[in-house]
């Protein structure tokens, strides 16, 4: 969208991620967060790509839940953008479409999720240091894929968009030090499959991407800014 068509929104990003804040920051947009807490453990699928939309989709009736208890918010007549991210199907109730006024202006709700994909399964965050380690361990040398999703949901007319996004990564060999700096700084517990290719110490040894960076962050730019356009 161009620089006066952004101006219309406002945005809440619903993410502790710090890889999305700069990417939505990085696409011009101006915004305050909002979490989305689920659990995520309670949404399994055996395919990576119904796990991350039935995840994404989880997230947007928990954010709608929380809209749903906010009162007397400010509203200046601007569409507001939600965007969340990192977390059941449809157990919170969804915001009814009805209670928006015929005249009132659009609300889109944007939530996300992601997982790697390593030999054929599924990796989430991992649950402890050990679990990281032997994850980064198998990267060394190898492959791996990012499977990202994005839903965005015209909170007025009820309709709604939602794709995935894979990314796949070749590294060379990561040497034992590297890893254990990695783990010892703690970041890559906060992250699926521990993975981090923009981060210094790893990015070195990324060998090839095939995809957009900004997607294997978690917010693939240009799928999210046409999904934006599709349910306005």
């Amino acid at each position: 969208m161009d620089s006066e068509d952004s101006n219309q929104f406002k945005i809440i990003l619903g993410s502790s991620s710090i890889a999305r804040k700069m990417i939505l920051s990085e696409m011009g947009y101006e915004f305050t967060t909002m979490s989305a807490d689920i659990d995520e453990k309670a949404i399994r699928k055996e395919k990576p790509e119904d796990l991350v939309m039935a995840l994404a989709e989880a997230k947007a009736d928990a954010i709608a839940s929380k809209l749903q208890n906010i009162e007397n918010q400010e509203n200046d007549g601007k569409p507001t953008v939600l965007v969340a991210a990192d977390t059941a199907e449809a157990i919170i109730p969804k915001l009814r479409v009805g209670e928006y006024k015929e005249d009132a202006e659009p609300t889109v709700l944007i939530t996300c999720d992601q997982v790697v994909v390593y030999e054929g399964m599924i990796r989430e965050k991992p649950s402890n240091k050990e679990e990281a380690r032997q994850f980064i361990q198998g990267y060394s040398g190898g492959h791996a894929a990012t499977v990202s999703s994005v839903v965005v949901r015209n909170l007025k007319t009820g309709f709604r968009r939602g794709e995935w996004d894979k990314v796949e990564i070749q590294f060379h060999d990561i040497p034992e030090h590297i890893i254990d700096n990695l783990i010892e700084e703690g970041n890559v517990l906060n992250v699926a499959g521990a993975l981090i290719i923009e981060h210094p110490l790893v990015l070195p040894y990324v060998k090839a991407v095939v995809g957009t960076t900004d997607s294997v962050m978690g917010l693939p730019k240009a799928l999210t800014e046409r999904l934006i356009k599709e349910v306005l």
